[in-house]
C-alpha cells in the first residue's frame, strides 16, 4: 500500500515571489492572464489564519459553483459563506452589481463627436459663463463615440491654459482610444482660435501620432458658438 503524498505547505501571501501575486500580475500582465481564483482574491484582499486570499477565493468559488454561481447569491448568501464578513460580503455585492451595469451598457449611448456641431452640443452647457479655460482630450473609439466620462485635462489662469501632451493623452491611453477631439472654451466670449491655440494643437497632434492616436479636431467653444480649426485648416494643413 502506498503511502499518500504529503500536503503542499501552507504559505501566506507574504512568502509568495512576487511574480506570483495576483495583483503583482494584474499590474504587470493585465488581469486577462489570471484564473477566476486570483480576480476573486484581489478583491477579497485578505485571507484568514491558516488560509491565504487565493486558498479563500478557490474556497468560495467551489461552494457557489464557480462564477455563475457568485454572481447569482445576493448580499445576504454571501454573508453566509464561511470567511467572508459584512464588509468583504458588501464589496462583492458591489463589484457584482458593477458588473451587471457594465454588461448592460449600450455603445450606442455615448454621443458621436466626429462633427465639430456635436462636441459643441455636448460641452457648450458645460462652459457657459466660465470664467477660466477648461481644456478638454475627448477619446473616442472606431466609430468615433466617446469612451469614458468627460472632464477637463487641466485647469488654467483667467485668460490661458497649461497643457502638457503627457496629461492630454492619458485618458485615452489608459482606454485605448482611437482618436481623439480637443476642445477648450474661451471665457472672453469670441472662439476665435489664437496663435497660441493654433501652435498647441500642432504640438498635440505630433504627440498623438507618436500615441497612435490621432487628433481628428480641436473645438475652440465661446459664448455662443465654436470654431472648429480642422475646418478652418488651421493647424491641420497636411
Amino acid at each position: 500500500m502506498s503511502e499518500d503524498r504529503p500536503a503542499a505547505p501552507y504559505r501566506t501571501m507574504r512568502e509568495w515571489a512576487g511574480d506570483e501575486r495576483p495583483r503583482e500580475r494584474l499590474l504587470e500582465h493585465g488581469p486577462g492572464v489570471l484564473a477566476d481564483a486570483e480576480l476573486l482574491a484581489i478583491l477579497l484582499r485578505t485571507g484568514r489564519k491558516g488560509e491565504n486570499v487565493v486558498d479563500l477565493a478557490r474556497r468560495l468559488l467551489e461552494t457557489l459553483g464557480g462564477l455563475r454561481g457568485l454572481t447569482r447569491a445576493d448580499p445576504a448568501a454571501l454573508r453566509r459563506l464561511d470567511g467572508l464578513g459584512p464588509a468583504k460580503a458588501a464589496e462583492l455585492a458591489a463589484a457584482i452589481e458593477l458588473g451587471r451595469r457594465v454588461h448592460a451598457l449600450d455603445p450606442g449611448d455615448q454621443p458621436a463627436l466626429l462633427r465639430p456641431e456635436a462636441v459643441f452640443d455636448l460641452l457648450g452647457p458645460r462652459l457657459l459663463g466660465k470664467t477660466r479655460e477648461e481644456f478638454y482630450a475627448l477619446p473616442l473609439d472606431t466609430k468615433g463615440r466617446l469612451l469614458g466620462g468627460i472632464a477637463p485635462v487641466n485647469g488654467g489662469s483667467v485668460s490661458a491654459v497649461s497643457i502638457r501632451p503627457a496629461e492630454t493623452f492619458r485618458q485615452a491611453v489608459v482606454l485605448e482610444a482611437t482618436s481623439v477631439i480637443l476642445a477648450h472654451n474661451h471665457p472672453s466670449g469670441d472662439p476665435r482660435p489664437s496663435p497660441q491655440d493654433v501652435a498647441l494643437t500642432r504640438e498635440l497632434i505630433r504627440a498623438g501620432e507618436l500615441l497612435d492616436i490621432a487628433v481628428l479636431d480641436h473645438v475652440v467653444i465661446g459664448a455662443a458658438g465654436f470654431v472648429s480649426l480642422r475646418r478652418e485648416g488651421l493647424a491641420f494643413e497636411r
